[in-house]
């Protein structure tokens, strides 16, 4: 097969290992910075352009989207999708999971556990706000943040109100969490391939922090997952529609809670710390959907 991988960066750990795992099972793999490429909208006809050359006869494509450039590259995502190419990751899921507003909503109409999370455009009644969450402590993010940038624990109500009136000052878009105390600063993020969770890991924080990201200072280990975690991931990612996801949750007294469902989950941390050949697993599936035809262009939401 040929396979595209959309990343703009074609020496991250993450698209290596992706490149290497399909070019050891025999596939044309090429790398596209989707930030260069340009879409051609023609009815009957559509294309992509890049470095000055039309994009053919491609298979099928693996998102790696950064979120910062999620609406342009949902649109070179799309633009594959109506040109009947298959994509590990639809552009629609892609953007629901990428705003974290609709992607908690989603998730608790399904009745997923989760936070007790609030969120307010005004900030003339932040008392009820934090007090709708249960009270300090609190969890702060903001909706646009990644990688742990954005988050902040407030650890008093006083502190809690002049984060929320700052960001707001700024008018950035916040969630108000509940804070997860007995989860005492590690998270677990699973893996999830189609159906079927991969692979699991438990991030513990960094002395004197509270995320658990490893891009914070973090530490991974492999986790063995209770029946309910595992059930609670298939069914987060499911939720969003993604078929390749990250999930991210908390240990609380009342089971697992979802704090995040990532459509571009990071390779390098998973698979060192469980040494599971996970982009090996991603190829293996993409070959089992394109030869069993479910391609995306025909069925695709706008």
């Amino acid at each position: 097969m040929k396979i595209a991988i959309l990343s703009q960066d074609s020496h991250l750990y993450s698209t290596r290992r992706l490149k290497e795992a399909g070019e050891k099972r025999g596939h044309e793999m090429k790398v596209i910075n989707y930030l260069r490429c340009y879409i051609n909208i023609a009815s009957g006809k559509p294309s992509i352009v890049y470095k000055g050359r039309e994009l053919e006869n491609f298979d099928a494509v693996i998102p790696r989207i950064a979120a910062s450039r999620t609406f342009y590259g949902c649109a070179v995502v799309r633009q594959f999708e109506v040109m009947g190419v298959f994509s590990a990751n639809e552009s629609q899921a892609i953007s629901r999971s990428r705003d974290k507003l609709r992607c908690i909503q989603i998730l608790a109409k399904e009745g997923i556990g989760l936070p007790v999370t609030g969120f307010a455009h005004d900030t003339e009644d932040i008392d009820g706000l934090i007090k709708a969450v249960g009270g300090a402590p609190v969890v702060i993010k903001l909706l646009e943040g990644t990688q742990g940038i954005g988050v902040v624990l407030a650890e008093t109500h006083q502190a809690a109100k002049s984060v929320i009136q700052a960001f707001r000052g700024l008018n950035a878009n916040i969630l108000v969490q509940e804070y997860i105390k007995e989860a005492q600063g590690t998270d677990i993020r699973c893996f999830v391939i189609g159906n079927k969770v991969v692979a699991a890991m438990k991030r513990q924080s960094a002395d004197g922090e509270f995320r658990s990201n490893l891009h914070r200072g973090g530490k991974a280990e492999k986790v063995k997952l209770t029946p309910e975690e595992r059930i609670t991931a298939i069914r987060s990612a499911k939720a969003m529609g993604l078929r390749i996801a990250g999930v991210d949750m908390l240990r609380s007294n009342h089971g697992p809670v979802v704090i995040e469902v990532n459509s571009s989950p990071g390779l390098e941390g998973i698979e060192k710390a469980t040494q599971i050949d996970i982009a090996d697993k991603i190829i293996q599936f993409i070959e089992k959907s394109v030869q069993n035809g479910n391609t995306n262009g025909s069925r695709i939401q706008y």
